[in-house]
């Protein structure tokens, strides 16, 4: 007891400080931006890429944009692959001893994003601990430190080559979590750190079934695979007899809208849930108000941000503005500038502004994941507010889905065609059906008058998946577990054909 007293006085001395520092940046949003850029290229100036771009010769915003390019993971490779391969000094000072391995949801390609010690630290780090600090701060009564954390991370190998190494972020963070951390959580790091995803999952759920769990942090989908297989192996009716002092669900990664009814009914009573929005080349936003839809953009973590207007998005021609120019209601491509050495990195997800004072954001889609073969341009935040009242109106749930455009040939109209998953499937389909393309309608305008009169657009063409597809799907290509996503959007049938195929 002694020393949950002592470690619940630091907790909370940390709080005060933090919240204080989170204060000042809300109340002075673009002079920590620019403290953030000019100190960085102060920093790396004397980097391969510092010389190219000329890095000591900035001194404005206008000079950044003239000297620095807006690039892709494709551009910026190559110097990836310098540093991979143990150069120093390639766009950040010294060697970049980690690489989080991420194939993205835009490409089959992998991908390796730097991590350095800085962003380790000062980015993702600083993150979880303010992630805390917010939630303490908004609950005075909680109980987080008295209770495990239960954590779902991804696959975790680790490659060394060139005296560096790579795996999954959340291989990478839980490799170098401090010591408390680690006595706080549950599974245990040796379990964290299994590669494969079934026979992690089996040891997860041996290990946490006999901890008391007051809090869980991971991605929705992932979370309630484990959670249905507790459920499973211990008999419980649903996660609270097993757990009763489970208070917060912090989540990120995908939309927590078609998840939200099946938590409250696989965990069977009301507990809190907190939304965050990281990556591997960051970590960039948490919800910091109880009960709220959108999150505090993070500005003093090291990333500097810039923002691509999705209505004037040309890929030959990138023009971004800096953050005190942005408007609220517009989607946005998000450009990132970070303490991992990314310069004008393209991240490829997408945002929408909800307050500039403080800057509060939603995440609305990803450059590439969208459909728009006939000017409908339908993003992913459209699609879930959409299926949140089809679920609500049909009284059913969904796991997953995932949607395409049927392509207009000899004449006729075209149309969108999904897959959805159902935990609880709709006693009417063509009811759901019907709810979703009104509801569609009144978020989208162009989607609205793509279907008038079904010139171009037809109604919705539905699928309903055969139970565990999307899981047999991913396990086939290899992407279980923790950081991998269903692709929910795409301008092609890349996606949607296999699946169609496996569900004959």
């Amino acid at each position: 007891m002694a020393t949950k007293a002592l470690f619940n006085t630091v907790v909370n001395w940390f709080i005060r400080q933090r919240i204080d520092q989170i204060q000042k940046f809300m109340d002075n949003p673009i002079e920590t931006q620019n403290g953030v850029l000019f100190s960085q290229l102060y920093y790396a100036e004397n980097t391969d890429y510092g010389k190219i771009h000329g890095f000591s010769s900035i001194s404005t915003y206008r000079d950044f944009t003239a000297n620095v390019p807006i690039v892709t993971y494709e551009d910026f490779e190559p110097y990836i692959e310098q540093a991979r391969q143990g150069k120093k000094d390639v766009f950040w000072p010294g060697l970049v001893k980690n690489f989080a391995k991420s194939s993205g949801t835009t490409n089959a390609k992998s991908k390796f994003i730097p991590i350095t010690d800085e962003s380790l630290e000062l980015c993702h780090m600083k993150a979880g601990k303010d992630l805390i600090s917010i939630y303490a701060n908004n609950h005075p009564d909680n109980q987080l430190f008295t209770n495990k954390n239960l954590r779902l991370g991804g696959s975790a190998d680790f490659y060394e080559n060139f005296n560096t190494k790579f795996g999954d972020l959340s291989a990478i963070l839980i490799d170098n979590l401090p010591f408390w951390v680690e006595i706080t959580t549950t599974p245990s790091k040796k379990v964290s750190l299994m590669s494969e995803w079934e026979t992690k999952l089996n040891a997860i759920v041996s290990e946490v079934t006999n901890e008391e769990v007051g809090s869980l942090t991971g991605v929705p989908s992932w979370m309630m695979v484990l959670l249905q297989r507790i459920l499973k192996e211990t008999g419980k009716e649903n996660i609270s007899a097993l757990w009763p002092n489970l208070e917060v669900f912090f989540h990120g990664g995908i939309s927590f809208k078609p998840y939200r009814e099946q938590y409250k009914k696989i965990i069977g009573k009301d507990i809190n849930y907190y939304e965050i929005y990281n990556a591997s080349e960051g970590f960039f936003a948490i919800q910091d108000q109880y009960g709220s839809d959108e999150m505090l953009l993070m500005l003093d973590y090291g990333i500097f941000y810039e923002f691509i207007p999705m209505d004037q998005f040309d890929p030959d021609n990138l023009q971004a503005i800096p953050l005190e120019e942005v408007e609220i209601g517009k989607n946005y491509a998000m450009v990132i500038t970070t303490n991992s050495g990314l310069w004008r990195y393209l991240i490829g997800d997408t945002v929408r502004f909800t307050s500039l004072q403080p800057y509060r954001i939603k995440v609305s889609g990803r450059t590439k994941h969208y459909i728009n073969a006939f000017g409908e341009e339908l993003m992913i935040d459209n699609v879930e507010t959409a299926l949140s009242k089809a679920c609500e109106a049909t009284d059913s749930s969904i796991l997953d889905f995932t949607g395409a455009p049927v392509f207009m040939q000899q004449g006729e109209s075209g149309a969108h065609e999904w897959i959805f998953e159902f935990t609880q499937q709709p006693a009417d389909l063509e009811r759901f059906s019907e709810v979703f393309d009104n509801h569609l309608k009144s978020v989208n305008s162009d989607y609205e008058a793509k279907r008038y009169n079904n010139i171009t657009l037809k109604k919705p063409i539905i699928h309903v998946a055969k139970p565990h597809l999307f899981y047999n799907w991913m396990s086939e290509r290899g992407k279980l577990g923790g950081q991998n996503k269903v692709p929910r959007l795409s301008n092609d049938r890349e996606y949607i054909e296999p699946l169609l195929k496996m569900n004959e």
